[in-house]
């Protein structure tokens, strides 16, 4: 079984990896062949294009920024519904719109193409490791038969229900009576949310850049975060659901991504409250270590 992997950037690098190390056949693509350079070193095949993947694999794994990225992989004429074989499956690893991925699998249905949505959680080192949770909505059948797989780029690989599912799981991280609403049973919801970033990560260990006013590298950029919150956002406009603080947090997203801070890390914001209040944080590397070590 050949297995294709879209989308090489800091999440996807690390789980095509994950794949080849676990013996699996792989042949990869992304929009910078360099980001390839490791696959093919460790025995993957490069792709030029997402249509040869397509020709190419049984399987097809996706990593991409968003919706609008995740469509123009898989639709059109040189998308991967166009050149996948019926019997096919795509499992989109893209923290995306519900809707997106349900029109999506239902032209895939249209193909004998199963398109199922597996997003991730647990931020670039997770996805070196391999201590990701990933929330897969679709087929339970096709679940059950690929989980393999998954294994090999998660430990907390995680069943949530019909396709949209997986993303509606994911969503979860920015406001779970929206999620509830949508339809996740609440013990699965909290089962699904004690394995992904924030259940595994003790919170204020996660301040250490913010102490330091260091955004850069970003660990996971602000941009990107932005993307996560809108899809909670609309999907609590179209559930009904008010969004009081996600509005709040979007607006100095907003403002920080209209500085030029996109490319930042998605704690970069909080810089903005530290200028209202007047206050200037710069605490060193060796300081705030020595301080971790004491828990």
């Amino acid at each position: 079984m050949k297995i294709g992997f879209i989308g090489l950037g800091l999440m996807g690098t690390g789980m095509a990896l994950n794949l080849r190390k676990a013996g699996h056949d792989l042949v990869v693509h992304d929009l910078n062949r360099d980001r390839a350079t490791a696959h093919l070193e460790a025995g993957a095949t490069w792709a030029a294009s997402v249509a040869e993947v397509g020709r190419l694999a049984d399987v097809v794994f996706t990593s991409v920024p968003g919706p609008k990225e995740m469509q123009a992989v898989g639709l059109g004429p040189e998308g991967l519904l166009a050149h996948l074989r019926s019997g096919s499956v795509w499992f989109d690893l893209t923290t995306n719109s519900p809707t997106v991925v349900r029109d999506v699998a239902r032209q895939g249905l249209d193909k004998g193409i199963l398109v199922m949505d597996a997003p991730v959680s647990g931020g670039p080192e997770g996805a070196r490791t391999g201590k990701l949770a990933i929330y897969v909505g679709g087929d339970r059948a096709t679940f059950d038969r690929y989980k393999p797989l998954l294994d090999a780029i998660g430990d907390q690989v995680l069943y949530v229900g019909a396709t949209g599912a997986g993303n509606t799981a994911k969503i979860v991280h920015n406001g779970a009576s929206l999620i509830v609403k949508a339809g996740v049973e609440p013990l699965e919801l909290w089962h699904a949310i004690r394995q992904g970033a924030i259940g595994r990560a003790r919170t204020f260990d996660r301040m250490t850049e913010y102490l330091q006013s260091k955004y850069e590298p970003a660990s996971f950029a602000l941009k990107l975060a932005h993307k996560d919150l809108t899809l909670a956002l609309d999907l609590g406009q179209e559930l009904g659901v008010p969004m009081k603080l996600g509005a709040v947090v979007d607006e100095d997203f907003r403002e920080a991504i209209a500085r030029g801070w996109g490319e930042r890390d998605s704690r970069s914001p909080m810089q903005l409250q530290n200028e209202r209040a007047g206050v200037t944080l710069q605490c060193s590397a060796e300081d705030v270590k020595k301080t971790l070590a004491r828990s």
